[in-house]
């Protein structure tokens, strides 16, 4: 492998991911860059376990959401253990499919009938309860190397920092947006009552609470009817 391009490669595509207009066109990056960047892989996605659920994200292709779909049905999968972090490893291989593999016994021999000969799994990132990986699959046994798993390793690093980055980005505007929302509606409480600002915030507060609304869904209801809803 060409340490050198890999090197150039992973560079522009991290300046790429920071450049991503949304959580989901990063994600959607991550995979096809995971295509384009490892040797051997045909296929790549992201499984996020959030408490009890399981979610798949920018499936590159079809199989990837299927397989994940397997894993959380049958309660086991490489995918679920890279993001579960429950052996303490951050890295999961299955190098052919068409061997026996012990830990676990339900899931291989239905993912080689769906014509996968060999896959990775990566620790992607954990964020609150959140835990992530990035998989990596090869229609192909033995596809996976040892230089395969560097290259992810890498990929993997680079991602969990774009995709926290494109978070705290998204969150940021979500938060502003809400400022300038209750704004709005404070501005209108102002106007209809004839009341200070902080009085317009504290009816717009106590509504909130007393019909267990979050402040926000509050604002836009003011914001869309000139008025506290009637409920």
């Amino acid at each position: 492998m060409d340490w050198r391009k890999f090197a150039e490669q992973i560079g522009a595509m991290a300046h790429d991911l920071l450049e991503q207009s949304s959580v989901e066109a990063t994600m959607e990056r991550i995979s096809g860059s995971a295509t384009d960047l490892v040797v051997g892989c045909d296929a790549a996605g992201i499984l996020v376990l959030s408490g009890t659920r399981s979610v798949s994200l920018a499936p590159s292709e079809g199989l990837v959401a299927e397989l994940d779909r397997l894993q959380r049905e049958l309660g086991q999968g490489p995918c679920f253990d890279a993001a579960r972090r429950s052996t303490g490893e951050r890295v999961f291989r299955i190098a052919d499919f068409s061997e026996a593999e012990p830990r676990w016994p339900a899931f291989v021999p239905e993912a080689r009938k769906r014509g996968v000969g060999s896959m990775m799994g990566f620790l992607l990132y954990t964020e609150d309860e959140d835990f992530g990986a990035l998989n990596f699959y090869s229609r192909r046994p033995g596809a996976f190397t040892e230089e395969s798993e560097r290259a992810g390793v890498l990929l993997a690093s680079h991602a969990a920092v774009a995709l926290s980055a494109a978070r705290t980005h998204a969150q940021m505007e979500q938060a502003l947006a809400t400022r300038h929302q209750i704004g709005q509606a404070m501005g209108l409480l102002m106007a209809r009552h004839n009341v200070p600002e902080n009085e317009a915030f504290n009816r717009l507060r106590r509504f909130s609470q007393e019909n267990n609304m979050k402040l926000r869904e509050v604002a836009r209801l003011v914001c869309e009817q000139g008025a506290l809803p009637r409920l």
